[in-house]
């Protein structure tokens, strides 16, 4: 009981697990829909372009999700631009345009004057997340997580069949707004946890994992946060007695989780199939056995 209850007695650490708590569970939820679309270089694209409006919100003064929306949505008109005016293909244009945007966010980090590091926005600040960043992150991921869960049946239908969606009266260039807008709003959630250059991992690796572990998709969107907030606390109390980075350490055990799954889930993992297949086997020859007496 000690080791569970000895950080908790610091208040940076009681708001560090809640942060990561929230950000966690927002970014597993939403990456059931990316990884069904297909969208986990896309949410590469659009964490890594926030940056940018990010540093220019900060600027001015303006709420960090302002910046990271106007952003989000300013990288996504680009790849659909340079993808149909020109020969280069859809994954070659995010590639173009997420990195032009992170670097001129990084330019911009340069250039800013700062009573703080602003470095933190890359490569997060988990340990100095204040009341007032923790209410924010609150109430952004509440937001999102409602939104989410209010149309989780559109957006389901938007991931499998988008020209069904459209037959019934669903607008899947809504659809898809809308989930890139939720997507830059998630980003701006874990960018106090884990910052820019880790934030594509909490979008991609919950749902990948839940992927391998059942073939229902309202499972998965349980199973995702689970481990999630799992592995979110299992990353923070490892970095506090390791004295590690903290948001590294939370995407480490999100990473350990998934290597685990890919080789011993009964259906899909790597070791699991050839277990189960032994398995079955086995249960099948005393079946067979007095036949091949006969």
């Amino acid at each position: 009981m000690d080791l569970v209850l000895e950080p908790l007695s610091y208040d940076f650490m009681v708001r560090a697990l809640a942060t990561t708590l929230i950000a966690s569970v927002v970014c597993a939820v939403l990456s059931c829909w990316l990884v069904l679309i297909g969208w986990s270089l896309m949410g590469d694209a659009v964490s890594h372009a926030v940056l940018p409006g990010v540093v220019l919100a900060y600027v001015v003064g303006a709420p960090f999700a302002l910046g990271a929306v106007i952003f989000g949505f300013l990288a996504v008109a680009p790849i659909g631009a340079v993808r149909d005016t020109s020969r280069v293909k859809e994954d070659a244009a995010i590639g173009i345009v997420f990195t032009t945007l992170f670097a001129l966010g990084l330019v911009l980090i340069s250039v800013t004057p700062s009573q703080t590091d602003l470095n933190h926005i890359n490569f997060g600040n988990l340990l100095g997340v204040s009341k007032g960043d923790l209410l924010q992150i609150a109430i952004l991921g509440a937001v999102t997580l409602v939104v989410l869960l209010a149309k989780r049946r559109d957006f389901t239908l938007f991931a499998f069949d988008p020209t069904h969606a459209h037959a019934i009266g669903l607008n899947p260039r809504m659809l898809g707004a809308l989930l890139l807008g939720l997507l830059a709003l998630t980003s701006v959630v874990a960018l106090q946890a884990v910052g820019v250059v880790l934030v594509v991992a909490m979008l991609i690796i919950p749902g990948a994992t839940a992927y391998l572990l059942t073939d229902r998709f309202s499972r998965m969107l349980v199973i995702a946060p689970a481990i999630s907030a799992v592995c979110a606390v299992a990353g923070l109390y490892l970095s506090y007695y390791l004295d590690t980075a903290s948001g590294g350490m939370v995407v480490l055990a999100q990473g350990a989780a998934f290597a685990l799954t890919y080789l011993f889930s009964p259906r899909h993992g790597l070791i699991g199939k050839r277990l189960s297949a032994r398995r079955r086997k086995r249960a099948l020859a005393p079946a067979e056995e007095p036949a091949l007496v006969r």
